[in-house]
């Protein structure tokens, strides 16, 4: 016997994400380079970014080299990929003497936000074969955040991960100058969860915790 879907989500009726959906415009667009394994995926958290950005695209393979569509678009913006590379700059915290954006080198061209979703190790492989990722600015988030996650529904590669959502709403909270600290205590490692406020994107993670514990609720 088939199951019900929601005609939204496409998951079945017990099992839809759709209350978690909350309309936000980002400044910033967003391009998802999803690993075709996370597609079917009923613990990933891109079908929560796709559904709640108004500018966000998802593309699914492993190697996009020769991939039209992502070509013409890393032609077309100035691209900035969201991953840990050696040669990362940390997105930072605005502050009196530079303002903590990113600093646009090619103004011609809108800012895009770019993420790759899958593990660790299916993100490393995907950002290895496609060479037409090799030249694009890398960036990646300050160690409070990075090791910050809430990701409680799914194994991952080391304790308190992000989920791509999270990496996601931290990134752009940064670069559209959203994010504050909400301690007194300014010493970065001592900021929790609980002391970050990401403004535009603070519902998107309130509601992402409340995906969490919808998803753990199967566990009985």
């Amino acid at each position: 016997m088939a199951r019900n879907l929601c005609t939204q989500c496409q998951r079945p009726t017990s099992a839809c994400i759709c209350r978690f959906i909350i309309e936000t415009h980002n400044k910033t667009p967003l391009l998802v380079l999803q690993h075709p394994n996370e597609v079917k995926q009923s613990k990933g958290t891109v079908a929560l970014l796709n559904g709640s950005l108004t500018s966000c695209k998802v593309l699914v393979g492993e190697d996009f080299t020769h991939h039209t569509e992502l070509n013409e678009i890393l032609a077309s913006h100035q691209v900035l990929l969201l991953y840990p590379g050696e040669h990362s700059q940390i997105l930072s915290l605005p502050d009196k003497k530079n303002g903590g954006k990113f600093t646009q080198t090619d103004k011609a061209k809108p800012l895009l936000l770019l993420v790759l979703d899958g593990t660790w190790k299916k993100s490393y492989r995907m950002f290895m074969l496609s060479k037409n990722l090799h030249s694009l600015s890398q960036v990646s988030l300050p160690d409070y955040l990075a090791n910050n996650g809430q990701y409680l529904i799914r194994k991952v590669a080391k304790k308190n991960a992000l989920s791509s959502l999270e990496a996601t709403c931290y990134a752009l909270a940064l670069l559209e100058g959203e994010m504050k600290i909400t301690t007194a205590d300014k010493r970065m490692n001592t900021v929790g969860a609980d002391n970050i406020d990401c403004g535009n994107y603070q519902p998107m993670l309130n509601n992402f915790i409340k995906f969490n514990d919808f998803q753990l609720s199967f566990r009985g």
